[in-house]
């Protein structure tokens, strides 16, 4: 997906691109392509961004490990505030950060990038925590006092041994 050169969008009718998707991201892996419509409208001293985006994702249980599959459907909306950006020689090494400073602004004269809002935005919409499902008891544990039947690795044979000399419960 290419960058989209700000100033390129005023010649554009109505000051829009919309772009159909059907695509895979290159720092997302996906089961299926991301497929939607994406829109960038010039609103003159901001850029209007929305999108309406499906895919299938493949993640891994937070619980378990098992991968699973999951549907992500998203309808972003933002606005990119246009400004130029100072020149870091003149800032101070320190400032305070208001919140209206806490927005994302690009440059006029610059570019946008559909391909990194797009992964931005399918991250941000990705479940937390990653749980393949409502009833997963996570990873199968033996309960404290039990022998196990697997072979001890014969580097800690002799620990094994010291631990059955004082009779202690398997840890």
């Amino acid at each position: 997906m290419d960058k989209v050169y700000i100033p390129h969008l005023l010649q554009r009718p109505e000051k829009t691109l919309v772009v159909d998707l059907d695509t895979h991201l290159s720092d997302l892996e996906t089961l299926t392509p991301v497929r939607g419509e994406l829109t960038v409208i010039h609103q003159g001293t901001y850029l209007e961004v929305k999108a309406r985006v499906n895919t299938i994702v493949t993640l891994s249980c937070d619980r378990c490990l098992k991968t699973y599959n999951h549907r992500v459907v998203i309808a972003p909306q933002e606005l990119i505030w246009l400004e130029h950006e100072p020149d870091p020689a003149t800032l101070p090494l320190e400032r305070e950060v208001a919140v209206d400073d806490l927005v994302e602004t690009l440059p006029p004269n610059g570019h946008f990038y559909p391909e990194t809002w797009l992964y931005e935005q399918i991250c941000l919409a990705l479940p937390q925590p990653q749980i393949c499902d409502e009833d997963c008891s996570g990873i199968e544990t033996r309960p404290q006092g039990t022998a196990t039947a697997e072979p001890v690795d014969h580097r800690w044979a002799a620990l094994a041994q010291l631990q059955q000399q004082l009779n202690l419960p398997d840890a």
